[in-house]
């Protein structure tokens, strides 16, 4: 009996000791666990994954309609679209000089000008018999922002395109600016404002975008 109880006493000492040399624990810091969860790869995949999906079920149904695919990019691309940031960049300095309504408007224009061209860049995809998208190199990080290189390919015959997706974190991953053929959307956005600007002013511009909008 004695001696059993010697051996628990020395099993017990064992596992004080081992307790005591194990390495403590270190917090892990709230961003890294969001950065696991959800990284921009699997955002940007999940994103065009979802439109690509959706717009193949509406062309298989003969039911890709220009209002059936512009409803299609409200609900499965829009909310994932960073409107404000891509309104600043396209913008750049002048988006300083404008009051808080100014700036609603050109995130307005900016907004219905990105649905379209949505529809546009889904309407490319003539015949798309399956889905099959994939990253193509690593994700360049930058603090809260990602540059997220997509090959797609819609059907088995067809060469795969590249869209390059940039993205940026507050909440969630979204995008503020979309590469497709070698266009940057929001870079020609910038061009077209720049031009005006420099032509006829800032007043001019605003002018003509409350034009542009009212005949939406």
């Amino acid at each position: 009996m004695l001696k059993i109880a010697l051996i628990i006493l020395s099993i017990l000492q064992m596992n004080f000791a081992f307790a005591q040399s194990e390495t403590p624990l270190v917090p892990i810091d709230k961003k890294d666990v969001i950065e696991m969860l959800d990284p921009p790869g699997a955002a940007a995949l999940n994103i065009m994954l979802g439109a690509l999906s959706s717009f193949k079920v509406l062309r298989k149904s003969e039911q890709a309609s220009i209002a059936n695919t512009t409803s299609l990019v409200k609900i499965k691309v829009l909310p994932f679209i960073a409107l404000e940031e891509s309104t600043q960049i396209a913008l750049e300095d002048h988006w300083d000089q404008l009051n808080p309504s100014q700036r609603q408007l050109f995130i307005d224009y900016i907004e219905h000008s990105l649905i379209k061209d949505y529809v546009g860049m889904l309407y490319s995809y003539k015949e798309i018999d399956y889905v099959e998208i994939a990253l193509q190199k690593k994700v360049l990080r930058k603090d809260n922002k990602a540059l997220v290189k997509l090959e797609i390919k819609p059907n088995a015959g067809a060469k795969p395109s590249l869209i390059t997706l940039k993205m940026i974190r507050n909440d969630r991953w979204k995008i503020y600016d979309v590469v497709f053929s070698g266009v940057s959307v929001v870079k020609n956005y910038s061009s077209q404002f720049n031009s005006h600007i420099k032509r006829k002013g800032l007043d001019s511009l605003i002018e003509k975008t409350i034009e542009r909008l009212n005949k939406k």
